[in-house]
């Protein structure tokens, strides 16, 4: 073996030493130099390591008729190294881009098949990177979009890893044809239509002929701005604990966090630790849209401001910034009879109902609030329940969704409020099991 070999050999084992121990190392088996290369690499290291199990997964997307012979190529291929192979054959939805689609169904299938702990193993390598970091540039990324790819990743139940970050297409290519591999070529690469082709195509190399080593001067810049995006998000993570960051109010998940210790921060701060919190809950506003935190952040205290993103809203009141999924605003208020108190009654996308001690007598019907609901209670008389609501401090948008228990004409129960009792030494409390993606944290 040469040393260039044993080189780009150790150069991947150290990359992949913090998962030395994980489950299984799965690699995404495209055909192409990239992942043939990664394969060929860890099959030779497994001879004189002890590594996790190897194996390769082979996404065949039916796009092209020339990629219909590509599962027989990687078979053959995984056969003369002793390696099992799974070919996944996917659906691409159609959409304004087939790249994305693609893509996108090609990801469902990898989580769909990583179990615990697993890794999966991509071949995307510095040239790889420096084209995604100009492509984002482009695009007016911020500092999170021009750290480029990252080296690890969740991706279901296990991890995505990028091993070959810090090695470029020319060692790739030339350990390749050193060791006789052959891998396809995908005819769209040669396409100019697509913007990341044309990148690589017509932009990088008339860098490179300028600057030699910009491919790995752009990869290293992506190194700094990833640490850079580490301390932000540090940052950010102090922030929100002063924020009283929550993602309950109640029993319901709905995530919130303080006003006031938000707005005494800097614009940019506030800024950084708003992305932070919202990545995981929906796609993150542009620059033209964050005149929206403003006008929330500025609002009279008793003025109730929306602030509308892709995936969902976020409102103010009582003193605090609640998010509100898509799937919580489309939700339609359905009224039903709960014929056996004894057993708990499903709700229309709503959650469930269930009685704590012996339930109330019927006929009980469950509805949703129209304006104008009095509640009697003991020793207070009747008292409106938009009152009450207020007393609670429940925030007006969430009203409308809360449950109530009727019996005929009469307010038995309201959820969330469970010390509202109708009658003396009352023998039961109404708990509600709110649905778990509305919020969009499931």
């Amino acid at each position: 073996m040469s040393l260039d070999s044993l080189s780009l050999e150790n150069r991947l084992l150290a990359a992949l030493a913090p998962w030395r121990c994980a489950p299984a190392w799965r690699v995404a088996l495209s055909g192409g130099l990239d992942s043939t290369v990664l394969l060929h690499l860890l099959a030779q290291l497994a001879r004189r390591e002890a590594l996790p199990s190897i194996s390769a997964v082979h996404v065949h997307h039916g796009l092209q008729v020339i990629a219909d012979a590509w599962p027989e190529h990687c078979q053959r291929f995984c056969d003369a190294l002793g390696l099992p192979l799974r070919i996944e054959r996917v659906q691409v939805g159609a959409g304004a881009s087939l790249e994305r689609a693609a893509r996108d169904a090609r990801y469902a299938a990898f989580t769909s098949l990583l179990g615990e702990g697993e890794c999966l193993l991509t071949g995307q390598h510095r040239d790889d990177q420096a084209e995604t970091v100009l492509f984002r540039l482009f695009r007016g990324a911020g500092v999170r979009g021009l750290a480029g790819m990252s080296a690890c990743r969740p991706l279901g139940a296990g991890l995505l890893l990028r091993p070959l970050l810090g090695i470029s297409r020319d060692e790739l290519e030339h350990y390749a044809r050193r060791h006789g591999l052959g891998w396809v070529e995908d005819p769209s690469n040669t396409s100019d239509d697509y913007d990341r082709n044309y990148l690589r195509n017509r932009v990088l190399p008339v860098v490179a002929r300028r600057w030699p080593a910009a491919g790995e001067s752009i990869a290293r810049s992506a190194e700094h701005l990833a640490a850079a995006h580490e301390l932000l998000a540090e940052l950010a993570q102090i922030d929100l604990t002063a924020a009283d960051q929550q993602t309950h109010y109640r029993e319901m998940p709905l995530p919130s966090l303080a006003i006031g210790p938000l707005a005494a921060l800097s614009a940019s701060r506030q800024r950084n630790a708003l992305r932070y919190w919202l990545a995981p809950l929906a796609r993150l506003p542009d620059s033209a849209h964050w005149a929206g935190w403003q006008d929330l952040r500025d609002a009279r205290a008793d003025a109730e401001p929306v602030w509308r993103l892709a995936d969902g809203e976020l409102r103010r009141a009582n003193g605090r910034l609640w998010w509100l999924a898509n799937t919580w605003l489309t939700f339609a208020p359905q009224a039903q009879l709960w014929t056996d108190a004894s057993q708990a009654l499903v709700l229309s996308g709503n959650g469930s109902l269930h009685f704590e001690g012996d339930p109330p007598r019927g006929p009980l019907e469950v509805r949703y609030r129209q304006g104008g609901e009095v509640m009697v209670l003991p020793g207070r008389g009747r008292r409106d329940l938009k009152r009450l609501f207020n007393e609670a401090g429940i925030p007006a948008f969430l009203r409308g969704r809360l449950p109530l228990l009727w019996r005929a004409d009469e307010l038995l129960g309201v959820v969330l409020l469970p010390e509202l009792r109708v009658e003396p030494g009352q023998a039961w409390t109404l708990r509600w099991e709110p649905p778990t993606n509305d919020s969009g944290l499931s």
